[in-house]
């Protein structure tokens, strides 16, 4: 799970000043994404729609009472999402590697009112092993010192990281905007 969190966080490639990383400040980015999916399973009480990666990891989001097709959704159906994410990349040179945690409640805890439209958040902090700019491959390792390379899109995320580096990734997930079937 962790490797599918990094490849989301770093694939997404949503990081746009990684000089600011390296003077410890978080880089923040929140956008839309969208993701053609298949129907896992439908929870009615609290809106929440279940589906499959295409990595083939299990995610859900919540859909708000304004999003009309929620109501018709059926197991098995394909669907397109769009949904609000984000990512923060810090920098922390004392944090030790981790597992990913799931700070869910605690990010709730402190939304507020918009509690209700976060659905998932994730921090993981890896060590940087290697930086391959014009290639656009970052190989990382997480607490358990298995080594993970990653395929950057952004290749501007990879200015200013260097091995040795410490980056705490949280990844967040909020509603969903739309969903529609049958695309």
């Amino acid at each position: 799970m962790c490797s599918q969190l990094i490849a989301i966080a770093v694939v997404a490639g949503t990081v746009t000043s990684p000089a600011l990383a390296a003077q410890d400040q978080p880089n923040v980015t929140r956008r839309e994404s969208v993701m053609t999916v298949k129907v896992d399973d439908i929870d009615t009480f609290s809106r929440t729609v279940s589906f499959r990666t295409p990595e083939g990891l299990l995610s859900e989001v919540y859909v708000p009472p304004e999003v009309k097709p929620f109501d018709e959704l059926r197991r098995g159906d394909i669907v397109t999402v769009r949904f609000i994410e984000s990512v923060i990349v810090q920098v922390r040179p004392d944090a030790k590697p981790s597992a990913v945690e799931d700070t869910t409640a605690e990010a709730r805890a402190d939304a507020g009112e918009q509690a209700a439209d976060l659905l998932q958040q994730l921090k993981v902090t890896v060590v940087i092993d290697s930086v391959d700019p014009r290639a656009g491959i970052v190989v990382y390792r997480k607490d358990d010192s298995m080594k993970v390379a990653r395929a950057v899109l952004d290749r501007a995320l990879l200015e200013g990281l260097k091995p040795g580096d410490r980056v705490e990734i949280t990844y967040t997930k909020s509603r969903a905007i739309s969903v529609e079937r049958g695309r």
